[in-house]
């Protein structure tokens, strides 16, 4: 064999080998995976089946109606965890996601976009008002970097708690939201017909009347349910006339509330401007 044929066919056994090892180390990953998956079925004594991609799904409760279609609105929550329970991310009844069913496969998480199809696919084996559980393995889920963001770790697989919540509408979902929020907070709230709900603080002892054409200077902090501060202005400075803000503030603050007085305001989406439910504090420094 001369040195140039024998330099060539070692070459290609390296070549050889080292691809057989790269397989071999991804299937190993699936495999480890799985191992681990399995042993924490075993473990919990649960009964769940294996997709043909690798995770694994349990039906809870498979939920009434139609079936539902990609381009259905759905709401639906979600809880991510480690196999050992460590809550990761996950919803919240005040804040309720919702879009197409064939949009849930996508996610914020620690301020970058993740896709992850598992989910999708098994919300659309329910119907609405049903439960899953899901888990992701590593290869499927944060891989071999994990998410430092959120303390996954290495190879971590993920467990996830899934929901598709009954209503199929955003009023019905702000209600949802609204009630939960009441009942949290211990608050026993005026539920106008317009749906908007509110408390009068103190109606004020001005002697103009506010209208839609009134020039209202308020102090106010806007808050989703949650508590979070999504807007305020309180050092007297914000002028404006009533016909331009807030279509709650137009259906309310007339006939209720004068120069002096204050109210808390709690408002559905499609009075707040916005895509979620907001709570005001509002208190009317003058009226023109």
């Amino acid at each position: 064999m001369n040195k140039s044929l024998k330099i060539n066919l070692l070459a290609l056994l390296a070549l050889t080998l080292s691809f057989s090892a790269c397989k071999k180390e991804y299937e190993s990953i699936q495999s480890v995976d799985d191992r681990a998956i399995q042993t924490y079925l075993a473990g919990n004594n649960q009964n769940f089946t294996k997709d043909s991609t690798g995770y694994y799904y349990n039906i809870i409760d498979q939920g009434t109606g139609a079936d539902l279609q990609n381009s259905d609105s759905v709401f639906y929550s979600y809880t991510f965890k480690l196999l050992n329970g460590t809550v990761l991310n996950q919803t919240s009844d005040l804040a309720i996601p919702g879009t197409y069913l064939g949009y849930t496969d996508r996610f914020a998480i620690g301020n970058r976009p993740f896709v992850f199809t598992p989910i999708r696919e098994v919300l659309s084996k329910l119907k609405r008002g049903g439960k899953a559980t899901l888990i992701i393995p590593s290869n499927l889920a944060f891989g071999n970097n994990g998410f430092s963001a959120i303390n996954v770790g290495s190879n971590e697989n993920i467990l996830v708690d899934l929901g598709l919540y009954p209503q199929s509408k955003r009023n019905e979902i702000d209600e949802l939201e609204i009630n939960t929020f009441e009942t949290n907070n211990s608050l026993a709230l005026t539920k106008d017909p317009s749906r908007a709900r509110y408390t009068i603080l103190s109606p004020g002892t001005g002697t103009a009347a506010i209208s839609l054409n009134s020039t209202i200077v308020v102090n106010y902090t806007a808050r989703s349910l949650d508590g979070t501060v999504v807007d305020d202005s309180t050092d007297g400075t914000f002028t404006a006339v009533l016909s331009t803000l807030f279509k709650g503030w137009q259906l309310i603050l007339p006939g209720k509330v004068t120069a002096g007085g204050k109210l808390r305001l709690v408002l559905p989406s499609d009075l707040a401007g916005g895509q979620s439910p907001l709570d005001f504090d509002i208190e009317i420094v003058s009226v023109k």
